[in-house]
């Protein structure tokens, strides 16, 4: 049987960070398990790639703080391309209300180090791109050091990089099953044999409460179908543009190739694994972007390019990270509700330090643990996409 010192479920960009970074800290008996025949068919593959650090809670603005710089200095790191454009985010308010939040989201945001986010005022909206309808924008917040990363190029780098330090990847193994002894894990079953270890991260991304459960684990995390379109070539807005929030409907979007990528998050949506795209969503998505950006009432767009990928929601939409309570060895790194790839690097890091040291000194991680929502810690944050 095979035997391994940490056995980590899922080989999207997660599960390939914690990889990275536990070679990082000279853990090389690491196996990453896949089961589908290559990396980031799940959530990653299907990502919008967005990197930010405008939140509104300390601990998702720090593990940014730790994230985006990664990414910026990510082909010198790890000799890999990680695709990130330095673009921005740029949230638009549209009413008082909104406009007091992003002022104070950053006032937080400067207290714990950002230096690059801005305020906006009502005339640099319409000044910075006039073809934006801002009859009824009241402000906006800026940060240049956002932007955007090819997920799946970061989420290869990442591995490469592992397995060069020693980490091995297993393709086509699906987890059937997790051992368990007095101890705590001793032992991953698998459609390749058992392979057996003391240390197991579930980083299964929409899937993370069936691994959960087999370790007696009940995690609430609940896979949510998020739908992005992708635009036919467009020239008649500018191409170095940021990610564009518009406040008051949440859509967004950026630029994309010759193109933009649309995303708008339907309340409608139930919880499930559907991955279908509804053909019905590109009339819904057109009509907030002619609203908010005239000029895209002459969009182009094939529905055939369009896509749909999986959010893993947790009730406060916040991961669960660290150490399961009551199963010794077992460790989660779950439900990212969207954040996973702009969190990935922090989140290798956490990760590595729990399973290595026990603690760590990048954030808060008890924030962050299970225990929270029977504990009654939920946590709030506005800013989700």
């Amino acid at each position: 049987m095979d035997s391994f010192d940490v056995v980590i479920i899922g080989g999207g960009i997660v599960g390939s960070s914690i990889a990275y970074h536990l070679t990082e800290q000279g853990c090389t008996g690491v196996l990453v398990l896949e089961r589908e025949s290559s990396q980031g068919k799940g959530s990653t593959g299907k990502s919008m790639g967005g990197v930010r650090a405008q939140f509104s809670i300390p601990i998702n603005i720090q593990m940014s703080l730790y994230s985006i710089p990664f990414y910026a200095s990510f082909e010198e790191r790890l000799g890999h391309p990680c695709g990130y454009r330095p673009q921005g985010y740029f949230f638009l308010a549209n009413s008082e209300k909104h406009m007091a939040y992003l002022r104070a989201n950053y006032e937080k945001q400067v207290a714990l180090g950002l230096k690059a986010v801005r305020l906006v005022s009502k005339d640099e909206v319409a000044g910075m791109y006039p073809q934006l309808r801002s009859d009824d924008i009241v402000g906006g917040s800026f940060c240049s050091t956002d932007g955007f990363v090819d997920p799946y190029s970061a989420m290869m780098g990442f591995m490469a990089c592992a397995a060069d330090h020693g980490a091995q990847l297993w393709r086509n193994a699906e987890v059937t099953g997790i051992a368990l002894d007095a101890r705590g894990v001793c032992a991953v079953e698998t459609s390749r044999g058992q392979v057996a270890t003391r240390t197991v991260v579930n980083a299964a991304g929409a899937w993370a409460a069936q691994i959960g459960k087999m370790a007696g684990i009940d995690l609430p995390v609940e896979p949510l179908r998020r739908m992005l379109v992708p635009t036919e070539p467009f020239d008649q807005f500018p191409h170095t543009a940021p990610m564009i929030i518009d406040m008051s409907t949440g859509f967004h979007f950026r630029p994309e190739g010759r193109g933009f990528l649309l995303a708008w998050n339907d309340p409608e949506e139930a919880p499930g694994f559907n991955t279908n795209f509804e053909d019905g969503f590109i009339e819904k998505i057109l009509v907030h972007a002619a609203d908010r950006v005239p000029v895209f009432e002459n969009l182009a767009v094939n529905p055939k390019r369009a896509w749909a990928g999986l959010y893993e929601m947790t009730p406060d939409h916040h991961p669960i990270l660290g150490p399961a309570p009551g199963v010794p060895g077992f460790f989660l790194a779950n439900g990212f509700s969207g954040h996973g790839v702009m969190h990935a690097p922090a989140t290798g890091k956490i990760l590595s330090d729990l399973i290595l040291q026990g603690r760590t000194d990048l954030v808060n991680a008890n924030l962050l643990n299970l225990q929270r929502y029977a504990e009654g810690r939920a946590i709030e944050e506005t800013a989700v996409l």
